[in-house]
């Protein structure tokens, strides 16, 4: 076995089943698999045969073990198979950092909290004469139920070939870090994190108050100590976690408990019952009443992207508090923001007299139905006979918009894991053209070959007549069916065989409209994808919106 031939499916020493390429770091493949022995998602790094990294790797495995505050993620195992050196590490249920900075700033109230959630991990670990050696936006997680993660310790540095660090490093990252949360900007010469670079003045680097309004003076103070050489006013820089914990406890306080707002959309997921598509190795089961993009797979990419496309972290939302996002950097392009110019109101005499000509056209047309109903009613009277059953034909299509009430992911094992970003399926009916789900990263278009497709289910909440679906992609082109369940329409098919075509799209652009022969009564409905986009090195399927009609 070979790093090249580690791939979707491989049993990876007799244990850990791979699932997903996450990301590259010079020719290290960071995997998503599930630990077939415990039933958990956990996160492999896989190492080529003879690679100089793998002695390094190995003391940085056994370093990170010994690590016992548990904001840190664990290593789990780490070993070699066939000549392959991997190390196994737990996965975290949330989002990185990186990508929730995507989306916009956050509060001081969130950013120093999660600034100190992280120098206090790191104040304990500096205790032990160790340090993390790679902090940064995406070795920073916000778990789902709010909290801190750490990913990466000691083995991210030794990916990367930079050295184990020192705390004094661990200190100014973090400080960087803290500047990118209040102002959404690098405090660097070049973009990094998805971020472009915060503004330079005589050569001095802006306050994040003077890059953003609004900033706590406090935290901007914490910052310009952390950052600035030297200091503005002589103040004291701050050069440990100790000191950086403190400073930061003075101004949020010390409590543990994530602020109200640190995330909307954790609070949406919590209420939804929705869960990280890693962390959950068999789905929830849908009720009635039923949330990270993740970015492309890169080549020296990071090992902890955006989920589940990141190497560390699932795509259960764990964002602050959801702003309009940023033009999209994969080139898609295909997402509009949403109109929002005020619109021009006419006088009140204009007003009244377009709601009588409104009244006049309503009574014309009732008067008419009336008429036309007679007539057809005094026709068929005539030609009636006793005892005779009239035959009623297929419902005729109206258009109406149907309400979603629910929605599942829909990837059905044997050939499926069954999930397939379960966090992010309301996204697709949420009337938000910006915020989207999408299916894995595959190998081929048809799904690597591992099965027929992927999709996801809606619940309409009773049987209802549905004459077409619209649904709203990214990227091109795309494959995809329309199907109801084969026997009860009135429950969900948990295999591939109980659903059947009604309709389908082949090499659909931006949206695809799936029209119905005739209208069908059914209380589900299954967008199937078969064939997905090209989306940097491999395949995947996205959908933003999904519109049900009558």
């Amino acid at each position: 076995m070979s790093n090249q031939t580690v791939s979707p499916g491989a049993l990876l020493a007799g244990r850990y089943r791979i699932a997903e390429l996450l990301a590259e770091i010079d020719g290290a493949r960071v995997w998503r698999a599930v630990d077939e022995v415990l039933n958990r998602a956990v996160i492999v790094d896989v190492l080529p045969i003879g690679d100089p990294r793998t002695n390094t790797l190995f003391d940085a495995a056994r370093r990170a073990a010994a690590a016992a505050d548990p904001r840190f993620l664990r290593v789990l195992d780490c070993d070699m198979h066939d000549g392959v050196t991997y190390c196994v590490r737990e996965w975290a249920g949330g989002r990185p950092l990186e990508r929730m900075l995507s989306a916009g700033p956050l509060t001081g109230q969130q950013a120093g909290w999660l600034a100190r959630e992280v120098s206090e991990a790191l104040e304990n670990l500096h205790r032990t004469g160790q340090s993390h050696g790679s902090i940064s936006p995406s070795t920073v997680v916000v778990t789902d139920a709010g909290a801190i993660k750490v990913v990466g310790l000691a083995t991210e540095a030794a990916l990367r070939s930079t050295g184990p660090g020192s705390p004094e490093q661990d200190v100014r990252a973090l400080g960087e870090i803290l500047y990118a949360s209040l102002t959404g900007r690098w405090p660097g010469p070049a973009p990094a994190w998805g971020l472009q670079p915060a503004p330079i003045e005589h050569g001095r680097l802006l306050s994040p108050r003077q890059v953003r309004a609004g900033v706590p003076r406090s935290l901007d103070d914490i910052c310009d100590r952390l950052l600035a050489e030297p200091p503005r006013h002589h103040a004291a820089p701050i050069t440990s976690a100790a000191g950086l914990s403190a400073a930061l406890s003075g101004v949020v306080g010390s409590s543990h408990e994530p602020p109200s707002q640190m995330d909307e959309t954790v609070a949406v997921a919590r209420q939804n019952g929705s869960v990280d598509d890693a962390t959950q190795v068999v789905p929830p089961v849908l009720t009635p009443a039923l949330d990270p993009t993740p970015a492309v797979v890169q080549q020296n990419g990071h090992s902890q992207a955006p989920p589940p496309r990141a190497a560390y972290t699932p795509a259960a939302d764990a964002r602050p508090v959801r702003r309009q996002s940023p033009p999209s950097h994969n080139g898609n392009g295909r997402r509009k923001p949403p109109a929002d110019e005020p619109r021009q109101r006419g006088s009140w005499g204009g007003r009244i007299l377009i709601l009588l000509a409104v009244l006049a056209l309503l009574s014309v047309i009732a008067m008419a139905q009336f008429l036309v109903k007679g007539a057809i009613n005094k026709d068929q009277g005539s030609n009636a006979t006793p005892d005779a059953p009239q035959s009623s034909g297929p419902p005729v299509p109206t258009n109406e918009k149907v309400t979603i009430k629910a929605a599942k992911d829909f990837d059905p094992k044997p050939k499926g894991n069954g999930s397939e970003h379960p966090e992010d399926v309301a996204n697709t009916y949420d009337g938000k053209a910006d915020t989207t789900w999408t299916t894995m990263s595959y190998s081929k278009k048809n799904l690597g070959g591992l099965k027929e497709g992927v999709g996801i289910y809606y619940d309409l909440g009773e049987l209802t007549d549905v004459s077409q679906v619209t649904v709203n992609l990214v990227g091109d082109p795309t494959n995809l069916e329309l199907m109801v369940p084969s026997a009860d329409p009135s429950k969900p098919a948990t295999t591939v065989g109980g659903w059947k075509s009604v309709a389908n799209a082949e090499e659909a652009g931006e949206s695809a409209v799936l029209k119905l022969a005739a209208p069908t009564n059914t209380r589900y409905v299954l967008v199937w994808l078969t064939s997905l986009p090209k989306d940097g090195s491999g395949y995947r399927g996205e959908i933003s919106e999904v519109t049900i009609q009558r």
